[in-house]
């Protein structure tokens, strides 16, 4: 299991920072683990899975 950093997860995703709050604030999209104070991260795994749900989402529109 590895956390990463918002910027990974913006990377992965292809979405701003502020969307992935939006959608973290609307339970559509997995929360973070606080490390500390200041200081989140989120489980790889996690956002992995939700971008195969989107594929598997769009997938079944277009069938």
């Amino acid at each position: 299991m590895k956390l990463i950093k918002i910027k990974d997860v913006m990377d992965y995703t292809g979405l701003a920072r502020s969307t992935i709050y939006k959608f973290i604030s609307e339970d559509t999209f997995p929360k973070p683990v606080p490390l500390g104070e200041r200081a989140v991260a989120w489980v790889e795994n996690e956002i992995q899975d939700w971008i195969i749900d989107r594929i598997a989402q769009r997938d079944k529109l277009n069938s």
